[in-house]
């Protein structure tokens, strides 16, 4: 039967700096599709290699397909892979957000694109590939045309299936192949630099909201979840590989209030004693449920809250406000919840007075970990289509565009100018973290002079 090999090109190397990394559940779901459809499958992870030492791997496999995951930061890697595989393989499938998003770019290099969620068109697209079938009955795909069995050829015709309809039962699913990743690896990874070892879980699919920076092109906007029994199925399997943290990676994890406390008694009832995080919509979070998450082992939440401005949110298209932030924050703080959040500084449309009443929001909230960056419109997001007019560098860089703060558009604010915003952030947070409650001395002549330095620079 057809083998087929699955890349993940996160390569360690300098400007891969993210200090949280997770095995590429995605294609641990695709794995687990075909592997059950009887299929030999490997997962080629390069979150801990080099380029060159993965590339050799990946030739000394033969696979018959090679799927390669992709997204903005990933681009090139994706595309390198392809280049150097084109001849050694009979089929090359791209996949993941940007290529979901963006197929024409990579129908140079690629065969196929799956768009979307890849389970079950995976399935069907090897099983039509095995039976020498038409690929066009299969939803969810974008491909050239095969001439004389291949689709080298960058003239042959470029075809858009139907989209495919989303599977709407979860817990249909099959559990992540997580036997496939280096799971030694990233326990050793995580253990060294913060004393326990994480691994991420996903309960839900798809997010109903629509907010403008946010990109849906692989799980859409259709809310679909899983039961409270196959998540705790899942974190029991996923414990078992010697993780000791879950990370519920959900966009939404508890805007259902009632499944979330379901969750939270399972559990409880299976004695099951681990760490756990989420992201959580402030919308969504008051004091009975921080403590019933609390009770669970929950020990950390993030919230998205984004600017401190009520007119930027409603730009953003966040609906919520600053004051539904605020208490959330305190809600989770107050019930012995760790606290993080994240913001978007000098977003298209705002002004100096409301960046600086952004970081004096962030810095007076009960937070204990704060992140500030730049906006990027990602493609496939309505801010994307609002100003790619003014996109003046493509989105084929690493990860250092956004660790290093690279400002990728024409904006209403010079990259030096965001640049300094974000600094402030930081060193305004960071003050208040080590002088508590004496901050006020260091921050007030700070907050003054910064302000106007920001308020005179272009």
């Amino acid at each position: 039967m057809t083998s087929v090999l699955l890349i993940y090109p996160y390569f360690n190397n300098p400007h891969n700096r993210s200090s949280f990394r997770f095995p590429p559940l995605g294609l641990g779901y695709v794995a687990a599709s075909l592997r059950n459809a009887g299929y030999g499958v490997d997962i080629l992870d390069c979150t801990f290699m080099k380029r060159e030492e993965a590339l050799k791997k990946a030739q000394g496999i033969e696979a018959d397909v090679v799927g390669i995951y992709s997204m903005v930061t990933m681009r090139n890697d994706s595309i390198w892979f392809a280049k150097n595989l084109r001849d050694s393989c009979d089929l090359l499938i791209a996949g993941g957000p940007l290529p979901s998003c963006d197929p024409l770019s990579f129908m140079n290099d690629f065969d196929v694109v799956v768009k979307g969620e890849g389970e079950h068109t995976m399935l069907e697209l090897l099983r039509a590939y095995d039976n020498g079938c038409d690929l066009r009955s299969i939803p969810g795909i974008v491909y050239r045309k095969r001439n004389n069995g291949r689709a080298k050829g960058k003239q042959s015709e470029i075809v858009f299936t139907d989209p495919r309809i989303l599977e709407s039962d979860l817990d249909k699913i099959a559990f992540p192949a997580r036997d496939l990743f280096p799971n030694d690896r990233y326990i050793e990874y995580w253990k060294r630099r913060y004393g326990h070892a994480a691994t991420t879980v996903f309960t839900t699919r798809g997010c109903p909201f629509s907010c403008e920076f946010c990109s849906n092109a692989v799980f859409g906007i259709s809310y679909r979840e899983r039961s409270p029994e196959n998540v705790v199925d899942e974190v029991e399997h996923a414990l078992s590989f010697g993780y000791d943290r879950i990370h519920f990676a959900d966009d939404v994890f508890t805007l259902n209030r009632e499944r979330v406390l379901k969750i939270c008694d399972e559990i409880r009832r299976r004695g099951l004693h681990f760490k756990w995080e989420c992201l959580g919509r402030v919308d969504s979070i008051d004091e009975e449920i921080s403590i019933a998450m609390k009770d669970a082992g929950c020990d950390r939440i993030f919230f998205g809250i984004e600017s401190g401005n009520d007119s930027v949110l409603k730009l953003m298209k966040k609906k919520i406000t600053p004051d539904r932030a605020r208490k959330a924050v305190y809600s989770a703080h107050e019930a012995g919840l760790s606290t993080g959040a994240f913001f978007i500084l000098c977003y298209p449309g705002e002004t100096d007075d409301t960046v600086l009443e952004t970081l004096r929001f962030a810095v007076s909230l009960p937070l204990d970990y704060l992140s500030f960056t730049m906006p990027y419109p990602l493609p496939g997001t309505a801010l994307y289509e609002r100003v790619k007019e003014r996109v003046s560098k493509e989105w084929k860089a690493p990860d250092s565009l956004i660790s290093d703060h690279v400002l990728i558009f024409d904006a209403d604010f010079s990259e030096n100018k965001m640049k300094l915003a974000i600094l402030k952030g930081e060193a305004l947070f960071e003050m208040k973290k080590r002088f508590g409650n004496y901050s006020f001395l260091v921050m007030r002549p700070f907050e003054l002079l910064t302000s106007f330095m920001f308020r005179l620079m272009k």
